[in-house]
């Protein structure tokens, strides 16, 4: 069984790097990619990524991993850490060390003193209330700030007192004077430094002054030798001040920003704030949630490094928005795990078979590909025994027409086994049905009875050599395709509250033997991952639903339309 191949959709910034090349221009690539250390990485952070990383890679470059960490009070070794994890998981490593935008607080601060030298800086006073009332509107242009003619020399000694811890937190800023008229707003003298006494996780407390992100990012990547500075669209807007930044210091060199649209998944929330609500209100267990979007919460779910990358290549890269039909990802997922996941039987909701023409006692070995198509997966053993458990959702006391599953009088094949027959059904005092008594016609093993024509095929696992297992069932976390658009409505409020149940299993005893983040498919069932987790805590087997073998999400919406 071939794999089919996933073909990489169109990418922009790589064609325009291929006509700098053609033309001469440019030389070796060199990009970047900066995560905020305030969170961990989503399926969003991982297009950019497979774009950052992959860019590099094809055109025989660099890629720098920078941590863009200028706001301590949000930032944790946690999250730097989980980071690095979930980069290297995805195939890529960086080039060089770990690079932090806190290792150049040190020339930023030089080259704001640069500024303030140039009469292009200054230190204000004004409070964020005024800072917003004189700052204008889309519409209207800003007025000056009372503090913008401050002399050089004072602006200096201001600034200079800001690092030295003088001004509590909030009490003074530094600004660019660049033009409080700008239709961008942006240009409307933002600001450069902020005085925050606080701990930082690399610098510790070296500095009660941090710079703002849009100071920070162009100069770190000037610093860098970076040659394209790829960002998404909401930065678009403050491309005119990256420029400004690098037209008005002296960089060792002016990297271009370029800009693409980002990803979008119906849905889903990527927002990192959202996120962390989702954490800290105990509505998931962490980050690495199953249902939650991140890298770390799709591993532990049990999708592939691959499957993300290859979903990274479908969607391609361009500038205009759109949202991304979620079942993309699932085809991306569903085509590698069908080529990798090994084979096994489990059943969820189990239901004593007994064979009555089976001896007691006797265990028949079957065995059975781990995989239909790669036999370099080997083979499993199934004991076939006398008491079996089969899916009580293939079983109906009145079937309806076309159910080719087992009922009374009712012939199906056992997967890999024989063709039975429900001969009696067995309940318990309130007419729960408890126990199948059927039997089994010993000359079908691997070939179709005689004279009669059985269509079912059902899995069933060994009473007595099973395994018993926790198996998280989950959904997806939002019950509607734009959990957070209506910014009038609590995102909260869309939760689906079917996205995780657990249901106690008996699985095929070759799962004794899994590994945390073993991929499975489970026979009729669906992709299945061994938690990374929680698997074999206690001695107890935890299996994870990647994802259906089918769309079935799709069909329970469609029936609810």
């Amino acid at each position: 069984m071939s794999q089919p191949e996933i073909t990489a959709a169109s990418n922009f910034i790589r064609n325009m790097i291929s006509q700098q090349r053609e033309a001469g221009q440019q030389q070796k690539v060199i990009t970047r990619f900066p995560p905020e250390p305030n969170g961990y990485l989503h399926v969003g952070h991982a297009k950019s990524i497979c774009l950052n990383f992959g860019v590099a890679e094809e055109f025989g470059g660099d890629c720098h991993l920078r941590f863009d960490d200028t706001n301590p009070e949000k930032e944790n070794q946690t999250y730097i850490d989980a980071i690095q994890e979930d980069v290297k998981w995805l195939g890529f490593q960086w080039a060089g060390d770990v690079r932090y935008a806190s290792d150049y607080f040190e020339q930023l601060y030089q080259w704001a003193v640069h500024l303030i030298r140039e009469g292009k800086a200054y230190v204000c006073e004004l409070n964020a209330e005024q800072m917003r009332e004189y700052r204008g509107t889309l519409t209207e242009p800003g007025k000056n700030s009372p503090f913008r003619e401050r002399s050089v020399e004072e602006n200096l000694a201001e600034f200079e007192a800001m690092r030295a811890g003088t001004y509590p937190d909030g009490a003074k800023v530094l600004r660019a004077k660049i033009d409080m008229s700008a239709p961008n707003i942006n240009l409307r003298d933002p600001i450069l430094y902020r005085v925050r006494h606080q701990h930082h996780h690399q610098t510790g407390d070296q500095w009660c002054i941090y710079p703002s992100y849009d100071f920070t990012h162009g100069q770190s990547d000037a610093i860098e030798g970076i040659t394209h500075s790829i960002c998404t669209l909401e930065f678009e807007d403050h491309r005119p001040l990256y420029e400004w930044f690098l037209n008005n210091l002296p960089v060792p060199c002016k990297p271009v920003q370029t800009e693409f649209a980002r990803l979008n998944l119906n849905y889903t929330v990527t927002s990192k704030r959202k996120l962390k609500l989702l954490v800290d209100e105990g509505i998931v267990e962490g980050w690495d949630d199953p249902r939650m979007p991140t890298i770390s919460g799709m591993r532990r779910r049990g999708y592939t490094s691959k499957s993300i990358r290859d979903f990274c290549d479908m969607i391609g890269v361009n500038r205009s928005g759109g949202v991304v039909d979620i079942n993309m990802l699932y085809f991306a997922l569903r085509n590698d795990l069908e080529h990798s996941a090994r084979r096994a039987m489990v059943v969820l909701n189990p239901i004593k078979v007994v064979i009555t023409n089976w001896e007691e006692g006797r265990v028949e070995n079957l065995t059975s590909p781990s995989h239909p198509a790669r036999e370099d997966l080997g083979e499993r053993t199934l004991p076939f025994t006398r008491e079996l458990y089969i899916d009580r959702d293939d079983f109906m006391e009145e079937p309806p027409k076309k159910f080719f599953r087992l009922a009374p009088g009712q012939e199906v094949r056992l997967r890999n086994a024989w063709v039975i027959r429900c001969d009696e059904v067995i309940k318990d005092a309130s007419g729960e049905i408890i126990e199948l008594r059927c039997s089994h016609d010993p000359d079908t093993l691997g070939k179709n009875p005689e004279g009669r024509k059985v269509k079912g095929v059902i899995h069933w696992v060994s009473a007595e050599h099973g395994i018993p297992a926790e198996v998280r069932l989950y959904e997806n976390l939002f019950q509607v395709e734009a959990p957070d658009a209506d910014k009038d409505v609590d995102f909260l409020q869309h939760l689906n509250p079917e996205s995780l149940s657990v249901v106690q299993a008996i699985c095929e005893p070759s799962l004794a033997s899994a590994e945390p983040e073993d991929k499975f498919q489970f026979e009729r069932v669906g992709y299945f991952c061994a938690d990374r987790r929680d698997h074999q805590t206690g001695n107890k087997l935890v299996f994870n639903r990647t994802v259906g073998l089918k769309d079935s999400w799709a069909k329970i919406q469609q029936k609810q339309d």
